[in-house]
């Protein structure tokens, strides 16, 4: 939608800046690059230079990759490009494994032809007393560039952009600031636990950021919906530093769908526009969304609740709010089973899986060797409990999410167990004596030794196997594939590749399954969980291409992480928990003991991993409950996932 067609339409009026939502990330990263791109040969074609502001994180990695491909492919020069970067932190090594020196070098300067002299990052080494000099000199350079005229943006979950955290000015210029909180907590990964998350860092200001001649704000995951429907349609604030670009003249919001979703034209576009009602899905997210706000049974919403709430045409079309509410009561009642692999000697017509064949063969894939049980325990466990043959496939190895205690702790049981290693090197070269010199020479953010790295893995996968005993499964049917584009030994992760495809491939042709079930949230805040979706989703392709996979033969279930629930509109398949099942899925969690207590890595929710599991099942059994459903004690939810 173009800036005048987003002007005009009344399906956008709620939003303060011009906003474009793409199918995905990759798909928005190359409209980025395109506009780059056409920047860059424009002022080349006029003797001028490019003057780009560039951010750092997950964001705009997929942007830098096509500009990579563009240089290689297409022949595009960056000799004529001047880059400033947003931010540092402070203080910071070059070199470091977070520097955003580093990450710039690696993902985007080492592979194209800028010259290095046209780089300008904010430096993280200088003593305190000559930051604010520097700072300064910074914005002078800007200027005398001819500022910026284009900068792109990503945005946390604070709002910020940049490091400009709530309470910034309008104004502000290049500065020290001081990190928040929630800041720190999404950066904990990238440095090995927030303790080591430095509390300051050097930031291009707000009125910097403001003075470009364009502005694109980037923004991908269910995790950013929230502050990007505050950035996009709320009032401006300094506590949402973003909704500064409301009042920039030329900004341009690009969207994932996956971070839409709280926008009022996704969420409720029947307030807006006409509406096809033929579509059964719509109705029922619509009727959903009008009994949540109503606080009212499904069964108890009345023509004058549709009619006052811009629904009018929905009765019109579709005759009284009785039958309207009885269809979608329905349509959820449906979704309810006990029965996830299917139940037997029924009519299955309106049941959310197939009754045959009775005992089915299931591949479970999960991304770390945790989030089957954290994710769908109590459904897993029903799974083997009536009778199905249930494979597991942990995709990653999770050696990284291993705090170097528990490494410590096993390599103390391995020396005890095993004295006749010690005796027969002199006690100087054991496993133990690598692994405890490995550790205690490592500084925060190190990368591991390959020794440490396995020990850690080991303990991932011992945790994996005694969860899936408690649940049932012999080990024969546990599967630990070890994606190589994983193990790298640090939170960034290489591209999927070949091997990873095929890996999968053969599996899933090995076990010819019925039934997948696969991780399909994209919030996980290191990014392995849609990786392994997307392996998923590539190898599903090939088998069906190849005539491997039938999707009349195996469906395909999606579940959510520890992070976020799937709206109700679009859940397929619910698995009500009893108070006993709740407890059993908890006890699997537990035999994850180095991701008890406190991960590695938990995001930005202070709670364990068990406690999520169990609010978020507690939390959809309450919503059924809410619509009129009957009550359970908790409930797990699924998607299908046509291919």
């Amino acid at each position: 939608m173009d800036r005048e067609t987003w002007k005009k339409s009344p399906l956008t009026r709620k939003e303060k800046v011009h906003t474009q939502i793409f199918a995905n990330a990759a798909q928005a990263s190359r409209l980025i690059a395109e506009e780059i791109a056409a920047l860059i040969r424009d002022k080349a074609d006029k003797k001028q230079k490019a003057v780009l502001g560039l951010a750092t994180g997950s964001s705009p990695l997929g942007v830098y990759k096509e500009l990579i491909r563009m240089h290689k492919e297409e022949g595009l020069s960056f000799q004529n490009v001047i880059t400033f970067n947003l931010d540092e932190y402070y203080p910071m090594q070059p070199t470091s494994l977070q520097s955003y020196v580093r990450f710039m070098k690696e993902n985007l300067f080492d592979e194209i032809d800028i010259p290095p002299d046209n780089v300008h990052i904010p430096d993280g080494t200088l003593p305190r007393d000559k930051v604010a000099e520097f700072c300064a000199e910074y914005e002078r350079l800007i200027t005398d560039a001819g500022g910026l005229d284009l900068q792109i943006l990503g945005i946390g979950r604070t709002g910020h952009i940049g490091f400009n955290e709530p309470g910034s000015p309008l104004d502000s210029s290049t500065r020290l600031v001081t990190l928040d909180y929630v800041t720190r907590t999404d950066a904990a990964s990238d440095f090995f636990g927030q303790e080591n998350v430095p509390r300051k860092a050097i930031t291009m200001g707000i009125g910097a950021i403001m003075k470009s001649k364009r502005c694109i704000l980037m923004a991908w995951g269910e995790n950013k919906a929230r502050i990007v429907q505050k950035a996009i349609e709320g009032e401006l604030s300094e506590q949402v530093p973003a909704t500064y670009l409301q009042q920039h003249p030329n900004t341009l919001y690009v969207l994932e769908e996956s971070a839409s979703t709280e926008l009022s034209r996704v969420q409720r576009p029947w307030c807006f526009v006409p509406i096809d009602w033929t579509s059964q899905t719509t109705t029922k997210k619509a009727v959903i969304w009008l009994a949540k706000k109503l606080g009212k049974a499904v069964l108890k919403l009345t023509d004058r609740d549709y009619m006052d709430n811009g629904m009018s045409d929905l009765i019109l079309d579709q005759d009284s709010a009785y039958n309207i509410n009885i269809r979608v009561f329905k349509l959820l009642q449906r979704t309810i089973t006990g029965w996830p692999g299917g139940k037997p000697n029924v009519d299955d017509t309106h049941r959310p899986e197939r009754k045959d064949p009775a005992q089915k063969r299931v591949l479970i894939f999960s991304p770390h060797p945790d989030d089957d049980v954290i994710s769908m325990g109590g459904t897993f466990q029903r799974l083997v409990d009536q009778g199905h043959e249930v494979y597991t496939a942990y995709q990653t190895s999770g050696n990284i999410a291993v705090f170097d205690d528990d490494v410590m702790r096993f390599a103390d049981f391995v020396a005890d167990i095993r004295q006749q290693e010690e005796e027969k090197t002199n006690g100087h070269d054991t496993l133990y004596h690598r692994v405890v010199k490995s550790i205690r020479s490592k500084q925060p953010g190190d990368i591991d030794s390959d020794e440490v790295l396995n020990v850690k893995a080991l303990i991932r996968k011992s945790e994996a196997r005694a969860a899936c005993r408690y649940v049932g499964v012999p080990d024969e049917r546990i599967h630990f594939l070890n994606l190589p584009f994983y193990e790298t030994g640090t939170v960034k992760k290489r591209p999927p590749g070949e091997q990873d495809f095929q890996i999968v491939c053969d599996l899933i042709q090995q076990i010819q399954p019925h039934q997948i079930y696969a991780a399909g949230d994209l919030s996980d805040p290191h990014g392995t969980h849609r990786v392994c979706l997307q392996v998923i989703f590539e190898s599903i392709d090939r088998l069906k291409q190849s005539g491997a996979l039938n999707q009349d033969d195996c469906w395909v279930w999606l579940y959510r992480g520890a992070w976020q629930e799937y709206p109700m509109d679009e859940i397929d398949m619910a698995v009500p928990l009893s108070p006993d099942e709740v407890t059993g899925k908890r006890r699997a969690i537990f035999k994850h003991q180095s991701q008890k207590d406190t991960a590695l890595f938990p995001g930005a929710d202070p709670r364990e991993f068990w406690q999520r599991a169990e609010a978020r099942n507690a939390q959809l059994a309450q919503d059924y409950d809410e619509l009129g459903l009957p009550e359970y004690a908790a409930m797990e939810a699924f998607k299908r996932y046509h291919y």
